[in-house]
């Protein structure tokens, strides 16, 4: 779907933006506590049922506390819908080179699609009813302090003043470990973490795949931070210098976040699908042999953060599943109907205020069909508080692909998990980061949860997490010995982040990697 910019089309898309709450999740907002209604802010209630409810499901108030509602997030809805106060400059923010894309994509327009009268009377009825401070957690098991299945290691292979860890991806074949920095360089370890070699690469690397008998293939993010610049690329990895022109060289990508391979159109070559998160714009694409000329957009929406490819019909053909971010907050199934066509399937929608961040694929009930696995945690928006949706989440399939929420663990600013049988028992255990908390408890950036059975999770950190923001995972059999161990690369912005982990915690030294090697026996 195109994104629409007249300023009828934007009207009911922000209001879908601001507005959208899906029955899919599990946030039960019914049973939340709120203020008491009365007769005076009942015509408020009726104004905004009126303006969301025709195509969506009303969200409550109770999503975020009264001051994220009134001093960040309806002034900036008021923006989008031309309502701006005496001496309001949107753009005041923007850098003069992002200025000129918003601009032309009118996502501030000049004239207002509501009056002031009706948006007072909507900006009233959130402030009644939203609750003064966040909401608390629901009650859950306490993350334990003690981890005795891994060996933690610090590892620092770069005498860099920040660890700005952007990528983490092991090559089984060679046994090397790919780390990208946000410093744009590609660092390459041995399997014992040990430094082979870095390269100065175009931009920040986030994603690398390493295609049969080819050279690897690496995707590079163009900007860490949001922007609607295409500056990113897709691109032949060639340490030998022996290839004049790279077989794959897709560029000019709108801030793209991950990638996969399959032979989409069945020609017998690999495609290419993109991820291409964006900020205001972006856009979700397959191309055809790896090739520029053979874009296929799927979507042009923002969001697109990471696709599973599979057969999920049972129709011979590879599908696509993606989770898309963004205001548009959903997971989604295109089935491939042959010679290049596609049929989109929602899966699972959310709020924008969900901040969905990563997802993946694994049957936890081992009734052969895939299951969900997500984190939402996302917290880089106008609404920077806790929330207690926030967590890791599974979502069984009932054999027809329709996913029901079945277990949810509550974790601030949960940005990844992953689904591994950690210790050898037969059942799929999860490994968790969490990279947009606020810090308050930074050894639970990293949270195991054991699998006791019957989908029964205990959790529990360790003191070393608390080194390090956590921004990629991986996991591997690093040492073969016959167990996954896990790798965390941090990230940190800035010296004052940093410094605020050292106000926390009694650490002095901020690794780029922590290894944790797994000890069962």
């Amino acid at each position: 779907m195109l994104l629409i910019r007249t300023s009828i089309a934007l009207f009911l898309i922000i209001l879908s933006t601001f507005f959208l709450l899906s029955a899919d999740t599990k946030v039960d907002l019914q049973s939340q506590s709120r203020l008491p209604q009365s007769d005076s802010v009942s015509p408020s209630k009726q104004l905004a049922l009126k303006y969301c409810s025709s195509c969506h499901l009303f969200p409550e108030p109770s999503l975020l506390d009264k001051k994220a509602w009134t001093d960040k997030v309806l002034p900036n809805m008021g923006w989008r819908l031309g309502i701006r106060k005496k001496g309001d400059d949107p753009y005041a923010d923007i850098v003069p080179e992002e200025r000129a894309l918003v601009q032309k994509l009118n996502i501030y327009p000049d004239v207002a699609t509501i009056t002031q009268s009706d948006w007072k009377k909507i900006i009233a009825y959130f402030e009644h009813e939203a609750p003064e401070e966040p909401l608390p957690q629901q009650n859950h098991d306490s993350i334990s302090g003690t981890l005795a299945l891994f060996s933690p290691k610090q590892i620092v292979f770069d005498d860099k003043q920040l660890p700005r860890t952007t990528m983490l991806k092991f090559d089984s074949a060679s046994n090397e470990l790919y780390a990208g920095d946000g410093q744009s360089k590609l660092y390459i370890l041995n399997n014992n973490f040990g430094f082979k070699s870095a390269w100065n690469v175009e931009s920040p690397p986030v994603d690398i795949d390493f295609p049969n008998s080819e050279p690897p293939q690496l995707l590079t993010v163009g900007s860490i931070s949001p922007s609607d610049q295409k500056n990113g690329r897709l691109v032949t990895f060639d340490t030998t210098f022996t290839i004049q022109n790279p077989p794959v060289n897709i560029d000019h990508l709108p801030r793209p976040v991950q990638f996969a391979h399959a032979d989409l159109d069945m020609d017998g070559k690999q495609d290419a699908i993109v991820c291409g998160f964006g900020n205001n714009t972006g856009k979700l694409a397959w191309y055809s042999d790896c090739k520029i000329d053979g874009e296929n957009i799927l979507s042009n929406m923002p969001g697109a953060r990471k696709v599973e490819i599979g057969d999920f019909n049972k129709d011979g053909k590879p599908d696509i599943m993606v989770l898309m971010a963004q205001a548009w907050e959903e997971v989604v199934i295109w089935y491939n109907q042959g010679k290049g066509k596609f049929k989109e399937k929602k899966l699972l929608r959310f709020p924008p205020v969900f901040g969905v961040s990563y997802f993946e694929l694994a049957d936890f009930n081992k009734d052969g069909y895939p299951d969900i696995l997500l984190t939402n945690g996302d917290n880089w928006d106008y609404s920077r508080i806790n929330k207690n949706y926030h967590g890791v989440r599974i979502y069984l399939n009932d054999g027809k692909y329709n996913f029901k929420e079945h277990w949810f663990f509550p974790l601030y600013g949960a940005s990844k998990a992953i689904a591994r049988d950690f210790d050898n028992d037969g059942d799929i255990d999860i490994a968790a980061i969490s990279f947009y908390n606020t810090l308050e408890n930074p050894a639970n950036g990293f949270v195991y949860f054991s699998n006791e059975g019957n989908l029964d999770f205990k959790p529990a950190s360790l003191p070393d997490a608390a080194a390090g923001k956590w921004l990629t995972m991986e996991a591997a059999d690093f040492d073969h010995d016959g167990d996954i161990d896990i790798v965390l690369g941090s990230y940190f912005h800035n010296i004052e982040e940093m410094s605020s982990l050292v106000n926390i915690v009694n650490i002095s030294s901020f690794p780029q990697l922590l290894v944790l090697n797994n000890e069962t026996q």
